[in-house]
């Protein structure tokens, strides 16, 4: 037997597996696009009452799938962070459900960007990852905030509105789309990046995931900060839209008076 061959082949193993990437993707829950959009308490806080909510789809549907997707292909382990109180557990176990191999929820009610960045940030420092994926944004906000805010506190290179990433020899090959046209960039991990359509295909969670995700790690911990920066001192819903005027081609003078008197744009 050759003991000598046998035992390198071993070592290699090891050493690979050692050597998989680690992944870490930020989750939010958000209201259901379909949701009836009103607030309380004197406009400064969302109304709630009735309300389904949803995995953010950018980061279910682009950033956890893709991120998925290079675990199945180069081998690695991807985790799901939420920053939210005990309610969001149930779009944390859909991560889960999805392919995710384990979650942390920083058990606090986060109240603007910087302290859900702080959170993420404070957790991610000494843990090793590769790349911290996010959604380009969540639509209930449409900030796009959270991203560079991490980027900036872990002091690592962010890219952002990602619509394709590729891996080769441990190095990352992103596409993004710029005014005019798309951006390629190269760039080494540990790096954050933030996830556009066209990342990733939706995957819906099959039976076995689901119950492979009752029994899959979901650690709770206490926040680093939890007191914002910022605080919405009201929130206003858009008037609703008016019809649309329809003028004979042929009447020019009456087309001008609608745009002076009514639109006011001349």
């Amino acid at each position: 037997m050759d003991l000598i061959g046998e035992r390198n082949d071993l070592i290699d193993v090891i050493l690979k597996k050692n050597d998989q990437m680690n992944y870490l993707v930020c989750i939010s829950k958000t209201p259901d696009t379909t949701a009836k959009i009103s607030f309380k308490s004197d406009d400064t806080e969302y109304n709630a009452d009735g309300i389904s909510f949803i995995m953010n789809p950018y980061d279910e549907w682009y950033a956890l799938v893709r991120a998925i997707e290079l675990s199945e292909s180069t081998g690695g382990n991807v985790t799901v962070i939420n920053v939210g109180p005990a309610s969001n557990d149930i779009i944390i176990r859909k991560a889960l459900a999805i392919g995710a191999n384990n979650a942390v929820r920083i058990d606090v009610a986060s109240a603007d960007a910087y302290m859900t960045a702080a959170n993420i940030a404070g957790y991610a420092k000494d843990k090793s990852f590769d790349i911290i994926f996010l959604g380009k944004e969540t639509i209930d906000f449409n900030g796009s905030e959270v991203g560079a805010m991490v980027a900036e506190l872990l002091e690592l290179p962010f890219i952002s509105y990602a619509s394709k990433l590729e891996v080769s020899d441990d190095k990352f090959t992103v596409t993004r789309d710029i005014e005019g046209g798309v951006e390629i960039c190269n760039v080494e991990g540990p790096f954050v990046l933030s996830a556009a359509k066209g990342l990733a295909e939706q995957r819906i969670p099959n039976m076995k995931g689901i119950m492979m995700a009752k029994s899959k790690p979901l650690e709770v911990i206490n926040p680093i900060i939890n007191t914002p920066r910022v605080i919405a001192a009201k929130f206003i819903i858009p008037k609703a839209k008016t019809g649309v005027k329809l003028c004979d081609p042929e009447n020019m003078d009456e087309l001008v008076r609608l745009l002076h008197e009514e639109a006011k744009v001349i």
